[in-house]
């Protein structure tokens, strides 16, 4: 099989799997109860607010299960006596307790609902604690289909990891799993067998040996994190660091690898800082400095496990050593170091509210690969790289998917969302204004949950630009600018077809080889031209499609 045939396979099979991530990516007209109860923030999620979590667990890679607890810490925001606690079956809630008490637990599929005996006063810090056990879902595919990965490396020793984005983490622990609700710390304490290492989010705080052939690490989480972004990761690994002189001070940046790859791995991840540097450039510092930054070695592609991100690219620049945009510039960087850690600030830092927002996550971080190219080889490559990915885009249904449902938009957030947000780019018109424009969106909404109206609202009063109808074209609809245009004699005639009510954009055109701002509306318009028959060229970094009449 030829070299560009076995590319064309790759890159066929990554657009289906960008487009079904986890299940969820397809379209989807019909939600059931169960959907209500995952993607709504019901009567019995609204009167808590999460403060704290300790996720406290026994995995055993012989049987594939998992067995312990998680102390769930609250503040009352109103009175009510039920709390909803979710964990996806086969895995099995056994007991909730509050104040050492057993309480009742009505379970409706995937939701638990907990009726608490003791008085809930507004105000109060209160906990329960949620006992569980069973064989988690098992993923085959991840990170697209979710669950517990329980894999072997080369040598023979257990190799296991979870992947839930959203699926969910309940799939395989107990919490309130809804985005618009994140714990504001947590500590993870993992036993596994010896010989055998689990890495998580946060900080390694101690490892205890408990003389009976296992072994527990205990991580703690000071930041805030959403529940997709906590992680287990196990295996015989190998550990290397480096502190990076940021924007804030010295960073902790921790590397975990099976120790078969770890010369390898020393010298693949100078990618890392790199990252790092570019990144906090464009968007701000490391929103995470507390937590330190690492990247962990796991047996799928990788996720963006909140200051944990997993890595799974075989070492090779590119995706899976593939170049989604047909350009080359995607062969400059190793594509799961730059995009998963790109999510450290849009996902883990900026979070939406409701997963049908989920472009939020996935445009700008998309764009952070472009920005990447940009701080390293300059503008014209990174155009080049966003604009080449354009080809994947299928305008199959909105970004923007139903709420309340646990739906997400269109796979096209990656591909379309970064077009338009480098289309904004363009019409913003002044690079450090535009890196301002990122930067203080970080720093505005640090460590929040957020919907795509605030996201709208705080780029448009940003830029300065009236965007409504370029949020409603790019985001709610799958029709795509054509700009119509045509030159007679000493004319030129353009309009805006395909687009939605109160579209407007103004774009760039060049006029034998000079370059000029037009409007195009729905109507007709005319420009008087210096010459008969000029050369008319539009700016390609505009994502619309153009077309002569």
């Amino acid at each position: 099989m030829n070299k560009t045939l076995i590319s064309t396979l790759i890159l066929v099979i990554t657009l289906c799997v960008n487009a079904n991530a986890q299940g969820l990516l397809q379209e989807k007209n019909k939600f059931t109860h169960q959907d209500t109860l995952r993607g709504s923030i019901t009567p019995e999620r609204e009167w808590w607010d999460l403060t704290y979590y300790h996720l406290d667990i026994k995995v055993n890679p012989e049987t594939k299960t998992i067995a312990g607890k998680n102390t769930i810490q609250y503040t009352v925001l109103k009175p009510n006596q039920v709390l909803q606690i979710d964990l996806q079956e086969p895995l099995v809630l056994t007991k909730v307790t509050q104040n050492d008490k057993a309480l009742e637990i009505k379970h409706d599929g995937n939701a638990h609902f907990v009726t608490l005996k003791d008085q809930q006063n507004i105000g109060e810090t209160n906990n329960v604690i949620a006992y569980y056990e069973g064989k988690p879902r098992e993923a085959i595919r991840a990170p697209w289909d979710g669950g517990i990965s329980w894999k072997k490396d080369n040598n023979g020793n257990d190799f296991i990891a979870s992947s839930c984005q959203g699926l969910g983490a309940s799939v395989w622990w107990p919490n309130k799993d809804h985005m618009y609700d994140e714990v504001d710390s947590m500590d993870i304490s993992v036993t596994v067998p010896k010989g055998l290492m689990n890495v998580s989010n946060g900080r390694l705080k101690s490892v205890i040996d408990n003389k009976d052939e296992t072994i527990t690490t205990n991580w703690h989480v000071a930041n805030p994190i959403n529940n997709y972004g906590v992680n287990i990761n196990i295996g015989n690994y190998a550990n290397f660091s480096e502190v990076y002189k940021g924007e804030k001070g010295d960073l902790d940046m921790n590397y975990f690898v099976l120790k078969e790859n770890l010369e390898k791995a020393k010298e693949h991840f100078k990618d890392a800082p790199k990252m790092m540097k570019a990144f906090e450039h464009w968007f701000g510092p490391y929103p995470f400095y507390e937590d330190s930054f690492k990247l962990v070695e796991v047996p799928y592609l990788g996720m963006e496990h909140q200051s944990s991100v997993t890595y799974g690219n075989k070492y090779m620049n590119g995706y899976l050593g593939d170049d989604l945009s047909g350009t080359g510039w995607g062969l400059k960087f190793d594509f799961i170091i730059i995009h998963e850690s790109g999510h450290e600030w849009f996902a883990n830092n900026i979070t939406n509210i409701d997963i049908a927002d989920m472009w939020i996550h996935e445009s700008f971080t998309s764009y952070s690969e472009n920005l990447f190219l940009d701080y390293y080889y300059g503008k014209e490559a990174a155009a080049e790289y966003v604009i080449g990915k354009r080809k994947n885009v299928r305008n199959d249904r909105p970004l923007i998917g139903q709420y309340n449902v646990n739906n997400e938009g269109s796979g096209d957030m990656y591909y379309k969302g970064e077009n338009m947000l480098h289309t904004l780019r363009q019409l913003v018109n002044d690079d450090e204004k535009w890196r301002q424009i990122l930067r203080t969106l970080n720093s505005k909404f640090y460590h929040q949950t957020v919907t795509t109206q605030q996201i709208e609202d705080y780029l448009a009063e940003a830029s300065g630009l009236d965007l409504k109808g370029f949020f409603n074209q790019y985001l709610r609809s799958i029709k795509i600018p054509v700009l119509e245009y045509k030159v007679e004699g000493k004319k030129l005639n353009y309009k805006w077809t395909n687009t939605v009510d109160g579209f407007v954009m103004p774009i760039q055109i060049e006029i034998n080889g000079q370059s000029q701002w037009i409007l195009p509306t729905s109507k007709n318009q005319t420009l008087k031209l210096k010459s008969k028959n000029s050369k008319v060229v539009v700016d390609r970094d505009f994502y619309i499609t153009v077309k002569e009449f």
